[in-house]
């Protein structure tokens, strides 16, 4: 048998193997790019939320509340770090803490005001110190003002309580003014850009002629 023959047999078995070899191959990849990014997806999505419950539950949450409030969450491990935070290092327990932390915008901050300011008061106000920094919209400022006038003025906890968020909210309502008043000068008057009335248009009227006298008519 000549040369030229047997490689052309060769090439065709080679052809026919790579042939049956390639089918499978494809129909592996194309499981793979449908599995793949599924499980990508469900990962993704399980992440913030499983870390968000997990968290709740370990320190006593119910299940129906965790899931609740890990679901509204715009930020679900945050509101978790909130919840552990306060649980761990006040009296508040974790089911009080969970509505708040879920109702502040930064949930984190709010902790850190809870948490600073019951160190502070030595857990004489748990309950209004909750209430306090959530209702204050700068919450880490509120805690510094508390900590700070106890520091060095001896009174009530819930005296300065009330002193910083009435300050708190000076301050916010003192920024909210969109401008500075217009300060006009002593004895000048403002200039007003208005629109000016049409005026009806004018008669002419005749000129009066004087008369000579000792004329008659």
């Amino acid at each position: 048998m000549s040369n030229k023959a047997v490689n052309r047999g060769k090439n065709k078995q080679a052809s026919s193997t790579s042939r049956i070899l390639t089918v499978p191959v494809l129909a592996i990849a194309g499981c793979l790019a449908t599995i793949l990014p599924n499980t990508a997806i469900a990962a993704s999505y399980r992440n913030d939320y499983s870390v968000c419950a997990g968290r709740l539950l370990s320190v006593g949450v119910t299940a129906e509340a965790a899931s609740q409030g890990c679901a509204a969450a715009l930020r679900p491990r945050d509101l978790a770090a909130c919840v552990v935070k306060i649980d761990k290092e006040t009296q508040i327990a974790a089911t009080d803490a969970l509505s708040s932390c879920g109702k502040a915008r930064r949930p984190e901050e709010l902790a850190t005001c809870v948490v600073g300011v019951s160190l502070s008061t030595k857990e004489e106000a748990n309950p209004a110190v909750l209430d306090y920094c959530g209702r204050s919209l700068l919450p880490v400022r509120f805690g510094q003002c508390v900590v700070g006038l106890r520091s060095q003025i001896d009174f009530p906890p819930t005296q300065a309580l009330d002193t910083c968020i009435s300050a708190d909210d000076s301050v916010l309502g003192a920024s909210s003014l969109s401008a500075p008043p217009t300060i006009i000068p002593a004895g000048s008057t403002p200039s007003l850009e208005t629109t000016p009335f049409p005026t009806q248009p004018s008669i002419p009227t005749q000129p009066i002629v004087p008369t000579q006298p000792g004329t008659t008519n």
